[in-house]
């Protein structure tokens, strides 16, 4: 059940998001959109899902080590625990859709906390449950030259998560954390590096896709 799987992985929020999201593939037309709209208007959802704990995205990424015509192929992973030590939970770009914009603009940044599908009324959904990051700005940073995001929180403090479709996941994304002025603790672990920091840079200088994608 749903429930069972939101009190293992401690995802409290996640049945709620399931309703918004089948709101919307059931209402694709409809003013208001599953995040904003009165939660007892969405659809109920007591039913088992599968989890995945990874998700693979192959797209068309023409480059010295792919060649002109190569296809790219990565992993993007959220699993609790990564062989056998600390969780992981990577970084996707997902595409905003019906956005007549290019670059970064034309996309949004999320952590994925789980990969699962579900069935609703016979229809069958493969999805990801994310934490969102947005940007602090409307320009990319002049010294870098690359997007800087912030963790998008409630008036709470708590990350706002929501199911998108696997199908407007673009590729995976890598975010440098912004240290600042002070020094990083020697006892920070590698997998806290996503949630330590207070801003991120998003990087398009980890590969020749990312450079001509998020400009």
């Amino acid at each position: 059940m749903v429930s069972y799987v939101a009190d293992c992985l401690d995802l409290q929020g996640l049945q709620e998001a399931i309703r918004r999201f089948l709101y919307d593939q059931v209402n694709p037309d409809a003013e208001i959109p599953g995040d904003r709209v009165d939660l007892r208007v969405c659809p109920p959802f007591q039913r088992n899902i599968r989890v995945f704990y990874s998700a693979v995205a192959t797209f068309y990424a023409p480059s010295n080590q792919s060649g002109v015509g190569g296809m790219r192929r990565e992993i993007i992973r959220a699993t609790p625990s990564w062989q056998g030590g600390p969780p992981r939970y990577d970084c996707i770009y997902v595409a905003k859709g019906g956005m007549d914009t290019e670059g970064f603009r034309s996309l949004m940044v999320g952590r994925v906390r789980l990969f699962f599908s579900c069935v609703h009324e016979g229809c069958h959904y493969s999805c990801a449950l994310v934490d969102w990051f947005v940007p602090v700005a409307d320009e990319p940073d002049e010294l870098t030259g690359m997007w800087v995001v912030a963790p998008e929180v409630d008036d709470n403090g708590r990350r706002i998560q929501s199911v998108i479709s696997l199908d407007s996941v673009v590729r995976g994304a890598h975010l440098v954390g912004i240290y600042g002025r002070e020094f990083i603790p020697v006892d920070l672990h590698f997998s806290e590096s996503l949630d330590a920091f207070q801003a991120y840079y998003v990087n398009k200088y980890i590969d020749h896709h990312a450079n001509m994608l998020v400009f």
